[in-house]
């Protein structure tokens, strides 16, 4: 759900118009018997909620669900700062609708919630909608970018009467010419993402015969010259975009002709309420488009990294539980670990089935962080290529760790014969450094499983090393953490 927020807001960003977020979200956990979190949160059923059979199978007690509002997942005073987001209940108040209309699946009714004028407008019509259709955002073979510049328009003989202004598309490009440059490139586009590396580009056009490509600035020149723009996105843990996060900058190629402009198309709509129907998030890239200078990428990175963020009740926890597991481990430097359990294991992607042999993989990990740990240096520390990063030596700056300390595991893993098996080999969990004390402060959202799992982000984001999953979205959100916190690359591993 934060990778679809922090595109929303991207998006709404580039249009220039305020985002509308659910105003609640579903924790699929509680950490005590249902009946406890229902006392404080609505407890549905999943699947009925979100129309779904993905759980039916599993027993009546596994398939429940806590509604907890956004602003428990989000710092919703911060982002406003910057950013015009308002929740759907706020929207309805705003036209004089109950709350209670909010879809519970989350998606848009484009009749209940158009039935009446806002109380800001001045002619005193229901709001009105354009409808962008999911299969005009980025069908195959179309890359969508955040904005065309001039100078590749004018590259690209853009033409302003060009386009299906049917499916949203204003303006168009010129056929290009389909030199030698042209062809190998395009004849090696496979995949949901219609681009090529950037290395991998320089390696297709040396095979084939095609000099100058050497350099950076002259492999710019040739695709430039044929047809082909430069693009700028971010890399996935492992070369895979599930984990999201913001931290490699990569360069991509894609044909010229592929190419259209989010804001060129979609900006100069006058409706109240621009709706783009669906889901365009799976197999996508971080703000499901791609961007067209690293000024661009930037301001994204920037949105992720320092105006999302989490709760100070959230921030204040997890620093008083890194101050208590430095405490644990003498005063050193401690390392920390996530270990996807639950529905990963039930889909086969967690990396190891067996419980004991994904501890010992994880272990394993953190024998090196070890030892990356005793040969860094403060002079030596680095930053991850993100925007106004900033080195902090308080990462390293006290003595190692040693042989048999204990380490710091998050982990939605519940049996109890597997949670003894990780106490019995060194890991501390959060009931271990939780108190009851905390618990009050906190309030009952800690309750919730997805709630306890955001401290946990911000805690692992402490860590002196950390070690996680590329399938999860959780390691993501601590790599994003620790880049923004000035983090050194080596003091992170992700398989």
């Amino acid at each position: 759900m934060r990778y679809i927020i922090e595109t929303a807001l991207h998006h709404g960003s580039l249009l220039n118009r305020t985002v509308i977020i659910p105003s609640f979200v579903y924790a699929r956990a509680c950490e005590y018997n249902n009946d406890v979190c229902a006392a404080y949160a609505t407890m549905v059923n999943r699947g009925d909620a979100v129309n779904s059979d993905e759980w039916r199978e599993l027993p009546e007690d596994k398939q429940m669900a806590w509604k907890v509002p956004i602003s428990q997942m989000l710092n919703l005073t911060h982002l406003r700062r910057t950013q015009a987001v308002i929740t759907v209940a706020e929207y309805l108040r705003l036209h004089n609708l109950p709350e209670d209309l909010e879809l519970s699946t989350g998606q848009w009714d484009i009749v209940k919630y158009h039935q009446s004028p806002s109380e800001l407008g001045s002619y005193g019509q229901p709001p009105s909608l354009h409808v962008i259709e999911n299969q005009w955002y980025d069908p195959p073979r179309l890359n969508r970018v955040d904005r065309i510049p001039e100078d590749m328009k004018e590259r690209g003989k853009w033409d302003p009467r060009f386009g299906h202004k049917t499916q949203d598309q204003y303006g168009g490009w010129k056929t290009p010419s389909r030199t030698k440059a042209y062809h190998v490139l395009e004849v090696m586009l496979t995949g949901r993402q219609f681009a090529l590396g950037w290395e991998k580009a320089r390696a297709i056009l040396e095979s084939n015969g095609i000099g100058g490509v050497s350099t950076d600035e002259g492999l710019t020149e040739v695709l430039l010259s044929n047809g082909w723009e430069v693009l700028h996105t971010f890399d996935g843990a492992l070369g895979m975009d599930y984990v999201k996060n913001v931290v490699n900058p990569i360069r991509q190629v894609a044909p010229r002709t592929s190419i259209r402009g989010f804001v060129d198309d979609f900006y100069n709509f006058t409706e109240d309420v621009l709706l783009l129907k669906g889901e365009i998030h799976y197999e996508r890239k971080p703000a499901s488009l791609l961007f067209t200078s690293t000024a661009g990428r930037d301001e994204f990175a920037r949105l992720v990294l320092y105006e999302i963020t989490h709760t100070d009740p959230v921030k204040e926890l997890a620093e008083a539980m890194s101050d208590r597991m430095r405490d644990i481990v003498g005063g050193r430097m401690w390392m920390g670990a996530h270990m996807r359990r639950g529905d990963f294991v039930r889909y086969h992607w967690a990396m190891n089935d067996d419980f004991g042999e994904h501890l010992s993989r994880i272990k394993n990990h953190l024998d090196v962080g070890r030892e990356v740990l005793r040969n860094i240096s403060p002079t030596s520390l680095g930053t991850y290529a993100i925007p106004e990063a900033k080195v902090n030596p308080e990462y390293v700056q006290l003595h190692p760790p040693e042989p048999g300390d204990k380490f710091y595991i998050a982990t939605d893993e519940r049996d109890t014969g597997n949670l003894a098996y990780l106490k019995e080999r060194g890991a501390i969990r959060a009931s271990d450094l939780i108190t009851i004390e905390d618990r009050r402060r906190f309030g009952w959202p800690l309750l919730l499983t997805d709630v306890l799992g955001i401290v946990e982000q911000e805690l692992l984001s402490r860590a002196s090393f950390f070690y996680a999953h590329a399938l999860s979205s959780v390691a993501g959100g601590v790599i994003n953490l620790r880049a923004a916190n000035g983090a050194d690359p080596r003091t992170a591993q992700i398989d």
